[in-house]
């Protein structure tokens, strides 16, 4: 078996959304200064790094993080590269040969380049899925959407696509690095911190391949 981790390293230098809480690492209690072990504070956003989101990010009186179904975020799932797309809407999800069985969809694009060059600025100008993609993503009964940036939505009109998903039950995963991983069948691995009342949290994601 071969594992490929596709989470982003959480650290000081990853970029986040505009206005979100900056990520900060305090070391409270430190051996180099006398004391028995390290013991390290941390302050960031639900929505840093490799993260998904829950109904309740933009829907009112939706399910929180500890509602997402184990058997939605562990199971197969199908990479395809969109490479050459601007935007990922209904027309490039026709041309991406995804199986009809597929019901968790990670999408590769051009954002990957993103993270292989260690860039530390936020980009606004990411590939993303706009509301015609969201209805395909729907329609063809996918239970897991990932994208290789922030946001499954584009900069600037984050809401139709985010509703039209979470309404119907779709769990969108942000901020994967899918830079050293070819398209195909995998099995996915998506575990977020089981963080009560919240409508999002940073996960751990594997692809699994034989």
């Amino acid at each position: 078996m071969t594992y490929h981790d596709i989470s982003l390293t959480v650290n000081s230098d990853l970029p986040v959304w505009p206005g979100h809480p900056q990520i900060a690492f305090d070391l409270t209690s430190d051996m180099n200064a006398g004391a028995k072990a390290n013991i390290t504070r941390i302050a960031l956003g639900v929505h840093t790094g490799t993260h998904l989101d829950a109904p309740l990010h933009f829907i009112r009186d939706g399910g929180d993080v500890t509602t997402l179904a184990l058997e939605t975020l562990i199971g197969p799932a199908q990479v395809v590269d969109a490479n050459d797309a601007a935007v990922i809407d209904a027309t490039v999800l026709d041309s991406l040969s995804i199986h009809d069985d597929t019901e968790r969809l990670l999408i590769k694009t051009r954002n990957s380049q993103l993270w292989s060059e260690a860039r530390t600025d936020f980009f606004t100008e990411f590939v993303a899925v706009n509301p015609s993609g969201a209805a395909w993503l729907v329609e063809n009964e996918i239970r897991l959407v990932g994208v290789d940036y922030l946001s499954i939505a584009p900069y600037g009109d984050s809401v139709p696509t985010h509703v039209t998903l979470l309404r119907a039950g779709v769990i969108p995963v942000e901020g994967l690095n899918l830079s050293a991983v070819q398209p195909g069948k995998y099995w996915l691995i998506c575990l977020p911190i089981k963080l009560g009342g919240c409508e999002g949290a940073p996960a751990r994601a594997v692809l699994v391949s034989e």
